[in-house]
């Protein structure tokens, strides 16, 4: 995948202020950085469910932002995996598996199952198959949401923050399982606040602040020894909160909350215009 120059505003409010960086065939990328830094917002654009303002995405030499692409045919090599895993409630956790092979790719409906039940085994929790996301557990339901996303065979995984809407001690079931893809060598890009994953796991870091890349390359280096003062920052906070002085705190995590309720409510305005 490659991107470049991506500009993305809602309303006056410039969220991403030109963004350059490839992900190459079999590589994780671990994206990084405060809440409102445009992290979340440039998974987004990656797949054109939010329409950048400016500049390319491409994936495997196919623009996703030529007016002329057939977008829908380019996603359908794209999974993503969101932070609230999105399951439909009134469909069994199988079923939750085959409409979109079914209805999008053309399978059958006993080669859809074959696929789901071996993505259910992927993920550990093939003995759920017949259940409904409620009866699910969170870190059980994101298993299937990763599942899901694996039975329609893309070329690239986008995961959004997977971890945090699960309670702590789910959480390491869904990094074990994302350890499990990037070492079979599923080409990954992550927007995560699990440094551990992301120190152990990438193959690159990048660091976001603001809209822009302050600094990436691998983990030994931007968080191991990150050469910009705004990741020293960020990191020491990060790895030891209670570092932090109380104002300090305050202050950043003010800014971070001004940050996000405008973006909320421009983009609102413009999915409403």
């Amino acid at each position: 995948m490659r991107v470049e120059g991506l500009h993305k505003s809602f309303g006056e409010l410039e969220v991403l202020k030109g963004i350059d960086f490839t992900v190459r065939p079999g590589e994780v990328v671990c994206v990084i950085g405060p809440s409102g830094s445009g992290k979340s917002t440039l998974l987004r654009c990656v797949n054109l469910l939010e329409e950048p303002t400016a500049g390319t995405v491409a994936l495997s030499g196919t623009e996703l932002t030529d007016p002329d692409v057939d977008i829908d045919r380019v996603r359908r090599r794209i999974g993503m995996v969101f932070q609230s895993f999105n399951l439909f409630p009134h469909l069994s956790v199988l079923d939750n598996l085959t409409i979109a092979q079914r209805r999008v790719l053309g399978r059958t409906k006993d080669e859809a199952r074959r696929i789901g039940r071996a993505n259910l085994r992927r993920v550990g929790v093939s003995e759920k198959e017949s259940a409904y996301p409620a009866q699910l557990s969170g870190g059980q339901q994101q298993r299937v949401a990763i599942a899901r996303a694996l039975s329609m065979e893309p070329e690239l995984m986008l995961f959004d923050e997977p971890t945090s809407a699960l309670d702590p001690e789910l959480v390491g079931d869904v990094l074990a399982v994302m350890r499990r893809l990037a070492d079979e060598g599923m080409t990954m890009m992550v927007v995560t606040h699990e440094m551990s994953f992301a120190r152990e796991v990438a193959d690159r870091v990048v660091f976001m602040d603001g809209g822009v890349i302050v600094e990436e390359g691998p983990p030994t280096r931007v968080i191991g020894d990150p050469q910009h003062q705004r990741t020293r920052t960020f990191l020491s906070r990060v790895l030891d909160p209670a570092a932090a002085s109380v104002t300090e705190a305050g202050t950043e995590a003010e800014a971070e909350a001004e940050a996000e309720t405008g973006a909320a409510a421009t983009e609102g305005d413009a999915l409403r215009g």
